[in-house]
C-alpha cells in the first residue's frame, strides 16, 4: 500500500467490506494514495483492471460541518446527469467499524491536473494558459447555471442568508483553529459583516473550485473532464465560488517570499480576465466582487490555519503544513487590502 505514514487504510476491515457491497471489486487489491491535496484523503483502489477512488476525511480534529462525506455522496449520486464533469459516486459507508469514519467510493477518471505550473502535456500549445483559464471559467459558469431542483439537489442547502452564515461559520472556525491573535482576520470579520451583498442567483456552490480540483483532457486545454472535492458543496451565492478561485490566483499584492503555498507560475491571464469571462458566460453583475474576494481571502486564511493546527497538534505528519500559519497570515493581509481599497 503506497500511502503516507499514519494515513494507511485498515485493509483487514475495508477489503472484505468492499467485496460485499460492490460487485465489481474482484481480484487482488492494490492501494495508492493521491498526495496532491491537503485536506480530505484520497486513494486509488485497483482490482485487476478496474480502478476506483476512495475518499475519507483527514485524521485529527475536524471543524464542525467540514469534510462531509455524506454531503459529497448526495451531490455525486445526483449531479453527474446534469453536470458531466462531476464523477459519479458508487457507495457511501457510514459504519465507523470499517475505517473509523464515513467514506465514499466513486468512479476513477483519467486526466491532467494543473497544480502550480503548466503540465508538460500542455507545453507548446498556442495560448495554452489563456485557454485553460477560459475552460475553468466556462465549467464554473456551467455549474452555477445548473437548476438545483431539476438536478434533485434542492435540499442541498439553505440559500437564504447563505453569505451571512458563511461569514459567521468561517469566523467561528478561525476561533477554533487559531494559535495566536491576528488583527487582519479580526478586521476582515468585522468589515465584511457590515455590508453583505444580496445574491443574484441560487446556485450549486462547489466550495473549492480551482485548477487542482479539476482534470483536463490531456493535450486539450479547452476541456475540463472532471471536477472533484464536493464535500463542501451547498446552495448559495455563486460569486462566493468565483471569489474562491480568484483567491488562489497570482496577485500583484502577494509577495511570493511571504507565501509558503505556491500559486500559479507562468504567463497566466490576470484576475480581470477571469472575471470578464465568467460574467460573459453567466450574465451576472460583478460590481460587488471586492467584498467576495475579501471574504474568500478570509476563508482561505482559516483553511490554512486549520491545516497548520492539525499538523501542530499531531493529526498529520504531512510536513507541507508546517508553513501554513504563515500562509494564513498572508491571505488575511491580502483580504484586508481588498476591502480597504473600496472603503
Amino acid at each position: 500500500m503506497d500511502t503516507r505514514p499514519g494515513e494507511e487504510l485498515p485493509l483487514d476491515q475495508l477489503e472484505p467490506y468492499l467485496r460485499r457491497h460492490l460487485p465489481d471489486f474482484d481480484g487482488p487489491l492494490s492501494v495508492r494514495q493521491f498526495r496532491g491535496g491537503h485536506a480530505n484523503l484520497t486513494y486509488e483502489l485497483t482490482f485487476r483492471d478496474r480502478a476506483f477512488v476512495l475518499r475519507r476525511p483527514p485524521f485529527g480534529n475536524i471543524a464542525p460541518g467540514a469534510h462531509d462525506m455524506r454531503r459529497e455522496y448526495q451531490v455525486l449520486s445526483r449531479l453527474p446527469e446534469y453536470f458531466t464533469p462531476a464523477p459519479g459516486a458508487l457507495h457511501l459507508c457510514t459504519d465507523p467499524a470499517i475505517i473509523g469514519v464515513d467514506f465514499i467510493v466513486m468512479e476513477r477518471r483519467e486526466g491532467t491536473v494543473v497544480r502550480y505550473r503548466l503540465p508538460e502535456e500542455f507545453g507548446g500549445i498556442d495560448r495554452v494558459e489563456e485557454r485553460l483559464t477560459d475552460a475553468l471559467m466556462r465549467v464554473t459558469a456551467e455549474l452555477h447555471l445548473v437548476d438545483p431542483e431539476r438536478a434533485g439537489l434542492a435540499d442541498l442547502g439553505r440559500p437564504r442568508g447563505f453569505a451571512e452564515r458563511q461569514l459567521r461559520g468561517w469566523t467561528q472556525r478561525w476561533q477554533l483553529a487559531k494559535t495566536e491573535e491576528n488583527n487582519d482576520v479580526n478586521y476582515l470579520a468585522d468589515r465584511l459583516g457590515q455590508n453583505i451583498p444580496e445574491p443574484q442567483a441560487v446556485s450549486i456552490v462547489h466550495g473549492d473550485l480551482k485548477f487542482d480540483n479539476c482534470q483536463f483532457q490531456p493535450g486539450e486545454p479547452d476541456r475540463v473532464t472532471s471536477v472533484f472535492d464536493w464535500d463542501m458543496a451547498t446552495l448559495g451565492d455563486p460569486l462566493i465560488d468565483l471569489a474562491g478561485t480568484l483567491s488562489f490566483w497570482p496577485d500583484p499584492k502577494i509577495d511570493p517570499t511571504e507565501m509558503p503555498i505556491p500559486l500559479l507560475v507562468g504567463d497566466w491571464p490576470d484576475k480581470a480576465y477571469l472575471k470578464a469571462r465568467y460574467a460573459e458566460y453567466t450574465g451576472f453583475d460583478l460590481s460587488r466582487m471586492p467584498w467576495y474576494e475579501a471574504f474568500a481571502c478570509l476563508k482561505t486564511a482559516v483553511i490554512a490555519q486549520q491545516l497548520y493546527r492539525r499538523y501542530r497538534d499531531g493529526g498529520t505528519k504531512d510536513i507541507r503544513m508546517e508553513q501554513f500559519a504563515q500562509a494564513a497570515q498572508a491571505f488575511a493581509r491580502l483580504g484586508r487590502q481588498k476591502i480597504e481599497v473600496n472603503r
